[in-house]
């Protein structure tokens, strides 16, 4: 093996080790007073109790499918019982991801409010620095396992002197398929779990302590306050780092499986193909590190969101000049993949186009959802006249903004397959993401902002402080949004990578929907998504209705918490969040683990195509609906704060056109927080175990019936080359 393989593992421990430099700087920070400390203690310590609550249940999932994934890999020439150790790594580091997003979040959460009495420049180095953490963690994690077990799995497998494009290597790459389940399943059940726990405790709080008693969201007398800011946590921390931890690897592997498939005559071993999108991945680690020390503000005037953009441009200018060098240092100038002929040039042109199909996704989340743009303010003008249209207005924006994501995703997949083929599209998803741990860090810095805040207003500290944590947390809502616009960019593509790897592991040449069962996969696919987020939504609305009636309960049962003289519950509230999370996690995250399993082998591969495909456009719809529908209600209802006009009249909050921006919000938080977001990991997910089962479903083994007047044929959906056989 060539000695350039090594250089991937080690972008990844220099990641950790300056993600270890940075959380030490957060916890040497001041965390303020003891009433400070105490409320940051109770939101770390309910945070904590739902990790392990989670990865109790997790641990049993995990242990089972790693001994049935051991087993099948017995079973069919091309896959191996190690797969079941990769899948541990990949669920044990996914874990671990989120693990360290937690911890980081809920130490810089308190000391971000205390560097907000100062300034709000500290207040943005302290919260920036805390998701920095969580980003370059992140991606430090995939880098490092990713290639570390590359390196394992090459030199168990492939002997030397074999062949890059032999079975030997196809089975090695397979394995890592494993990896790349155990991450996504972990992704998935977090996302789901904390996404439930995060809308139940903060639908809850808002409709008792705002609609109904008339206090602030982060008033200490609200018994789910607490409940809310552990949600923040559990949900778009810990849920967010597995979430982007499994696309990274995702994305990454699905190009390393098309690139196995391209003989290359290159200096590396005919490694290059398969090498590039791990270097990428290392290069644009690096110079997310080196973005972030351009995110400073002066001045309190200064634009935090121009600060963030700053650094987010540097590190993908930086990471395009360096792809450059990378692509022409390691590919032979022609290449070949499955009979369409491109160059390392076309290569480096496909990274480019995936880096400015994020980038664009990126502004066009950001524009409909941004505070001061015209979708918001649609949604605010059409508060003045009530609750219903707040709710027609939103839907509306979440359905017009998916036109221009998909029109700008459309053309990504087309250029990118022009110049490179199918591993153009992957290796432009792969660019894409390559900025991971910038994108991640801006994301995960909006959580512990919103914590900040909530801690400043339980604390009752000065208007100024709650100010900057305000200033802070509008921009970071913009850029959770932004975020996940990003991710089911991501996930479109790298699906469609992962779509084309499972067709050529199972054999078959082509989907043809007009046979009748694989236009019924297509239409059951297409349902999925659906069904997945109904069931998403219903869990939130369900845990929602046992928080309202605790939190009546506890203003009507215990004296004196509207006038400071009784402490409420909080324990109660982050328990029915904990439970209900962890209950109602089980059947989502089923469907998305069970469906193409049973498909793939009652029906055969063309059939499981279909509902691929089905899944895939239907999910990036709604992902893309739900969570800037979602993202619109709460900068609209945020919009109030400092006070709109309508119909030329001002109006702040408290006011009737501001009640209905709350419904609007609150209808919006599982749409932007819980189904939407899981959409992207659906997708990926669903294409993953697919393409792990693709060997025990080949299409030598398998036929679709077609149904022709009253006659019944067997037709074999193998290609023409096997049938002969």
């Amino acid at each position: 093996m060539n000695s350039i393989i090594y250089l991937i593992p080690a972008f990844g421990v220099v990641g950790l080790i300056v993600m270890a430099v940075k959380s030490a700087w957060v916890t040497k920070q001041d965390a303020g007073d003891p009433k400070m400390q105490e409320l940051a203690g109770y939101i770390a310590n309910g945070a904590m109790a739902f990790l392990k609550a989670e990865w109790k249940i997790l641990a049993y999932f995990a242990v089972i499918t790693a001994i049935l994934l051991g087993w099948s890999g017995t079973l069919v020439a091309d896959s191996s019982p190690v797969i079941a150790v990769a899948f541990l790594i990949g669920a044990v580091l996914s874990a671990l991801a989120g693990y360290i997003g937690m911890k980081i979040a809920t130490k810089a959460n308190v000391r971000t409010t205390q560097a907000a009495r100062t300034s709000l420049a500290q207040a943005l180095k302290v919260s920036f620095t805390g998701g920095s953490v969580m980003g370059i963690g992140v991606a430090g994690l995939a880098i490092l396992g990713l290639g570390g077990l590359f390196i394992v799995f090459f030199n168990m497998f492939v002997p030397e002197g074999a062949a890059i494009t032999g079975i030997e290597m196809k089975r090695a790459i397979e394995v890592l398929a494993g990896f790349s389940l155990g991450a996504e399943s972990i992704a998935l059940f977090a996302r789901v779990g904390g996404g439930i726990y995060t809308k139940a405790a903060d639908v809850g709080a808002d409709l008792v302590g705002k609609v109904e008693a008339g206090i602030p969201e982060d008033d200490v007398r609200n018994p789910a306050t607490i409940a809310d800011n552990v949600g923040d946590n559990v949900g778009d921390v810990a849920g967010m780092g597995a979430d982007l931890f499994g696309s990274y690897v995702a994305t990454i592997l699905a190009t390393m499986v098309l690139g196995q498939e391209i003989s290359a005559n290159d200096n590396f071993g005919g490694l290059s193909p398969i090498i590039l999108p791990m270097f990428i991945a290392g290069l644009g680690l690096i110079f997310s590190i080196f973005g972030t020390m351009f995110v400073r503000i002066k001045s309190e005037t200064d634009s935090v969101q121009k600060a963030l953009n700053i650094g987010n441009w540097s590190s993908i200018i930086f990471t395009a000049i360096a792809s450059f060098f990378a692509v022409k240092y390691l590919l032979p100038e022609t290449l070949v993949h499955r009979g369409y002929a491109f160059t390392s040039t076309d290569v480096f042109i496909a990274i480019i186009i995936g880096l400015i199909v994020g980038t664009l996704m990126s502004i066009i989340t950001e524009y409909y959802t941004a505070m001061g743009k015209r979708p918001v303010l649609s949604i605010v003008k059409q508060s003045g006249t009530g609750h219903a249209t707040n709710i027609i207005g939103g839907l509306s924006v979440g359905m017009e903004s998916t036109v221009l994501p998909i029109l700008v995703l459309a053309a990504g997949i087309v250029t990118s397959y022009h110049f490179a083929g199918l591993y153009g599209v992957a290796i432009a998803a792969a660019g894409m993401m390559a900025t991971t741990a910038m994108q991640l860090a801006i994301d995960a810095f909006g959580p512990i902002a919103d914590n900040a805040g909530g801690i400043a207003e339980m604390s009752q500290l000065p208007e100024e402080v709650r100010h900057r944590t305000d200033n802070l947390d509008a921009v970071g809502n913009t850029t959770a949004a932004t975020g996940k616009g990003f991710a089911i960019a991501s996930a479109a593509l790298t699906s469609l990578a992962l779509f084309a790897a499972f067709v050529g592991v199972s054999g078959i040449s082509a989907i043809d929907i007009y046979k009748a069962p694989v236009l019924a996969g297509l239409f059951v696919g297409g349902m999925i998504p659906f069904i997945f987020s109904s069931l998403a939504i219903a869990a939130v609305g369900r845990a929602a209705m046992d928080m309202v009636n605790e939190v009546r309960r506890q203003f009507r049962e215990i004296p004196g918490i509207m006038e400071y003289k009784a402490k409420p519950e909080y324990e109660k509230c982050v328990a029915i969040s904990t439970n209900a999370s962890i209950r109602e996690m089980i059947a989502p995250g089923a469907i998305a683990l069970i469906t193409p399993v049973v498909v793939g082998f009652l029906f055969g591969p063309e059939v499981l195509g279909g509902l691929l495909a089905g899944i895939t456009v239907s999910g990036v719809l709604m992902g893309m609906f739900q969570s800037n529908a979602g993202g619109a209600w709460d900068n609209a209802k945020k919009s109030f704060e400092k006070g709109v006009e309508i119909n030329g009249q001002i109006y702040y909050k408290k006011s009737e056109p501001h009640k209905a921006s709350v419904t609007g919000d609150t209808v919006g938080d599982p749409f932007k927080d819980t189904s939407g977001p899981s959409m992207n990991i659906l997708i990926k997910l669903t294409s993953i175990v697919a393409l792990i089962i693709a060997p025990h479903i080949s299409a030598k083994d398998h036929s679709t019936v077609k149904v022709e007047k009253s006659k019944t044929e067997v037709v074999s959906t193998a290609p023409k080359d096997i049938v002969q056989e």
